[in-house]
């Protein structure tokens, strides 16, 4: 498929559909907190159950996006504590700098992504590195953001367990496990599978307006080099992970390295305005929320790139 073909199928309706939440954000000012809270209870829990459930992840596969999904993790958080202290960052700018870096927007950006540009199998990934990444957003991220607030980040790791994506893969794969999963034209499944489908499009839409609220002053430079290791350096280190890790279904992998090179997650957003405190020129929120917008704008022409290498058997 050419860059264009792609990009008009995988990417354009991702980027169509933020374009109009972030354009009813600017025109109504809309608050995205309803939609956050109907996605994360309801509708994102009922899209993991159906999705793996229904998967065809062999439990080795899922074994090795775990492992994976970990790898990247420890190797950009590495690398983004030394590129940011080497750039002169200190603490609070320090943390968010780190978590900007590190963590993808691997759910409202992502699982559209995956299911647009590889079907059943992409979302079936994309719900399950979602989970992975809630955890450790919820844990290291937590630790990452205010362990220079002078708080105690390990008393708030408990969050996680207050996350029902958690509970939604736990759910779903002991239904596999126990051969108790309904048939698929059963009613609950029709259900989950009604309100998982729900999700993707309001996802789009929570990004969106998100995105409209987004203040973009910060540093350039040190959005610029957050940004840059976020789509430049992440898919790098993405794809080391997987072949480091090894798979056997080749497109779970490509599915993988799409999704650790999405660009800056959202919920980083919550996390530093929650734990982390600056003012004036060392605002981390201000460094995050550019970097959220910078790399979602530019993932367009990134992401698109990516997508076009891993289709065409360039990578993996």
């Amino acid at each position: 498929m050419s860059l264009l073909s792609i990009f008009a199928t995988a990417i354009l309706p991702v980027v169509a559909v933020a374009a109009a939440g972030f354009a009813l954000g600017r025109a109504k000012g809309t608050d995205p907190d309803a939609l956050n809270t109907i996605t994360v209870y309801v509708l994102a829990p009922a899209l993991v159950v159906h999705s793996l459930t229904t998967s065809t992840l062999a439990g080795n596969t899922i074994l090795s996006v775990v492992l994976a999904v970990v790898l990247f993790t420890a190797a950009m958080l590495v690398l983004a504590e030394g590129v940011g202290r080497l750039t002169g960052h200190s603490e609070p700018l320090l943390g968010a700098f780190v978590l900007v870096s590190i963590f993808p927007n691997t759910g409202n950006y992502g699982i559209p992504l995956a299911d647009f540009a590889f079907g059943a199998t992409g979302r079936s990934t994309a719900v399950l590195v979602t989970a992975l990444q809630g955890v450790l957003l919820y844990t290291v991220g937590i630790y990452i953001a205010a362990r220079g607030s002078g708080g105690s980040p390990l008393a708030d790791m408990r969050r996680v367990f207050g996350v029902p994506l958690v509970y939604a893969v736990v759910a779903a794969l002991a239904l596999r496990w126990l051969g108790a999963v309904p048939p698929t034209d059963s009613t609950v499944m029709q259900t989950l599978e009604l309100l998982g489908n729900a999700s993707i499009p309001v996802m789009l839409l929570i990004l969106g307006i998100q995105l409209s609220n987004v203040d973009g002053n910060s540093d350039f430079r040190s959005v610029g080099v957050a940004s840059a290791m976020k789509l430049l350096l992440a898919p790098v280190l993405a794809f080391t992970a997987v072949l480091a890790v090894g798979f056997q279904n080749q497109t779970v992998a490509q599915v993988v390295v799409l999704l650790l090179a999405t660009p800056t997650g959202v919920t980083t957003l919550i996390l530093v305005g929650a734990f982390s405190h600056g003012t004036g020129d060392q605002s981390p929120g201000e460094l995050v929320s550019a970097t959220v917008f910078l790399t979602t704008v530019a993932s367009a022409v990134t992401v698109t790139v990516l997508v076009w290498l891993l289709q065409s058997g360039l990578l993996l």
